[in-house]
């Protein structure tokens, strides 16, 4: 890989000629064109050899004539395979007939080193360049066969002609050349074809790096700059002959250097890869212009090699400034708006009680001048100081929503939490919207299942989650008709269900249910009163004991809400609670919700 990357910047980028060398002399078609041109090979040289081989018959000399026929017969079949897309078979017909000849002319020879050996042994050579790693074995087993072989006749003395040592010396002296020829015409075909493709690889690999966006920068293992590819002039504003290891480190930002050479260490000395965001200046090309810093993410690659202490690195180098001026403006829009949504809360906190005080002595006075503590009144003004009454304390009661609002919202809402029986809440919140039912001819009906177990939870809390549900449901509902609150178990939750008969909701709407000031119904000519923050109170407080809000409506069938509450209480959450430092090794009992719940409310 480092002979690569050094060569990068001496080879130029392959044109039609090297993309069409690489494209058909690929490893895989080279070998096919080789094993068809060692049948071709063995078919012309039994040919050649024929009229010889022939001559040496009429002389009564058989041997030469056999290994001709089997020349030509094993090339033309190997060809034949090979024309079928048999090439494997193809080579492995070549490889036997030269081991074969190998194996006969061994027999035939009585000496231990003989031509017949040596012809033998070029089928394993054949084998290793064209076949996979069993034909080799069996090729080298087949060479084991022949010393055998040979060492058995050498003993026996076997033939004793030697007339017939003579022929099968002169025969296979013309075997070997001819295996000779296949394996050295093997070896240059291939050699050559891998030559091409390594240079076609390279002339591709040259330029994908010299086309990528990226910027890719190749160090030596003393930190220099071995090669930068093209996009570095843009990434840096300047030629890249001038990158240097010395100017690249001028470009980097004061405060990200030791992140740098701590990255570039880790890779160079440690081989890890690294990827790290920096700072880098980027200098404008036109003249008089100020540079500007860049950030830069920085992927650092060893090359390694061996065991060395020290690697090459390859860097590449992607302009991030985008993402980082998105992920600033993004930062940046999020504190905007939670510093907005503090003020907002603080706003309506601070108004809240602005109001809340003179509320208060609207309220008490109008009720005071109704009551004629004050003496008794006319009655137009009874009927005046009444609906002073009713107004204020409407405005009190939107006050004191806000109020809870805005604490939720705040996370400053504290909820105190102890056991209670969920029944229990229920006659007196039917009491509070009582009279609001009764204006409208409402009739309140519960659905308490019996046994149920006791709940941990903030009791005023669970009483104005159940307030306002039945408010929402009676002031939406037909008059005459029925309102249901159903207290039920599920699973290890408390359900408490509000059931209406009334005007119901569109889906769209139920999506948007506990949004702060969202009604239904929201345009000018809206029917029905209110803030829309019933809801929103309701689900946050039912959030603060780690439940949920449900809602179900269909238009003009009715609406239910239902509010899941754990039984054993809110979850103790860790970022909540302060670190406790042991002073001693004694086991101590973990905290019940309890003991945190007085433990806040102390603070």
């Amino acid at each position: 890989m480092s002979k690569l990357m050094r060569g990068l910047a001496n080879f130029g980028i392959g044109g039609k000629g090297g993309a069409t060398a690489m494209s058909s002399q690929r490893p895989d078609v080279l070998r096919r064109k080789t094993i068809a041109n060692n049948a071709r090979l063995m078919v012309a040289a039994a040919v050649l050899l024929m009229p010889f081989a022939m001559w040496a018959l009429v002389a009564k000399a058989m041997l030469a004539f056999a290994l001709a026929c089997v020349g030509l017969a094993g090339g033309m079949l190997s060809l034949s395979l090979h024309h079928r897309g048999r090439h494997d078979d193809a080579a492995l017909v070549q490889i036997a007939c030269i081991v074969g000849s190998g194996l006969v002319l061994t027999v035939v020879d009585p000496r231990l080193a003989d031509v017949g050996l040596t012809v033998t042994l070029m089928g394993p050579v054949l084998a290793a360049l064209l076949m996979g790693s069993r034909v080799r074995l069996w090729s080298w087993l087949a060479v084991a066969l022949a010393l055998a072989l040979g060492g058995v006749g050498a003993l026996l003395g076997v033939p004793a002609d030697p007339g017939l040592a003579n022929e099968a010396t002169l025969a296979g002296m013309a075997a070997f050349g001819l295996a000779v020829i296949l394996v050295a015409h093997t070896t240059h075909t291939i050699n050559a074809g891998y030559v091409v493709h390594d240079k076609a690889q390279l002339n591709a690999y040259r330029h994908l790096v010299e086309h990528v966006q990226d910027t890719v920068l190749c160090f030596s293992t003393e930190g220099e700059i071995l090669s930068a590819s093209r996009s570095a002039e843009t990434l840096f504003g300047c030629p890249r002959y001038q990158l240097t290891a010395a100017s690249l480190g001028e470009r980097l930002h004061v405060m990200d250097r030791p992140a740098f050479l701590t990255a570039f260490a880790d890779a160079n000395q440690g081989g890890r890869n690294r990827t790290i965001e920096v700072r880098m200046r980027r200098d404008d090309p036109h003249a008089g212009a100020v540079p500007q810093f860049i950030w830069v993410e920085v992927r650092f690659a060893p090359i390694k090699e061996g065991a060395a202490p020290r690697h090459e690195v390859t860097a590449l180098l992607r302009d991030v400034t985008a993402r980082k001026d998105a992920e600033a403006a993004m930062t940046e829009a999020r504190r905007a708006a939670e510093e907005a949504s503090h003020a907002k809360s603080r706003f309506l906190a601070t108004i809240g009680h602005e109001l809340r005080t003179p509320l208060n002595a609207v309220v008490g006075f109008s009720e005071m001048m109704t009551s004629g503590i004050g003496g008794e009144l006319p009655p137009t003004q009874r009927e005046y100081a009444s609906l002073i009454h009713q107004s204020g304390k409407h405005l009190l009661d939107v006050v004191g929503m806000l109020l809870d609002m805005s604490r939720i919202e705040a996370g400053r809402f504290e909820i105190s939490t102890a056991r209670f029986q969920p029944a229990d809440i229920v006659p007196a919140c039917f009491a509070m919207v009582e009279a609001m039912a009764r204006e409208r001819s409402i009739t309140l009906e519960s659905e308490i299942e019996p046994g149920l177990p006791a709940i941990l939870a903030d009791e005023r809390a669970c009483r104005q989650i159940l307030i306002n549900l039945l408010s929402n449901a009676i002031k939406f509902s037909h008059e005459g008709e029925r309102v249901i609150l159903a207290v039920k178990r599920q699973g290890q939750s408390l359900s408490f269900s509000v059931r209406d008969h009334g005007i119901g909701m569109a889906p769209m709407a139920l999506e948007r249910i506990g949004e702060p000031f969202f009604q239904a119904q929201d345009g000018l000519n809206r029917q029905y009163e209110g803030t829309g923050l019933g809801l929103s109170i309701v689900k946050g407080l039912a959030e603060l004991h780690g439940g949920t809000l449900r809602a179900m409506s269909e238009i003009g069938a009715g609406t239910t809400m239902t509010v899941l509450l754990p039984i054993n209480g809110p979850a103790t959450k860790l970022e909540e609670t302060a670190a406790v430092l042991p002073l001693h090794r004694e086991p101590v009992a973990a905290p019940n919700t309890s003991w945190q719940n007085e433990k806040r409310k102390a603070q």
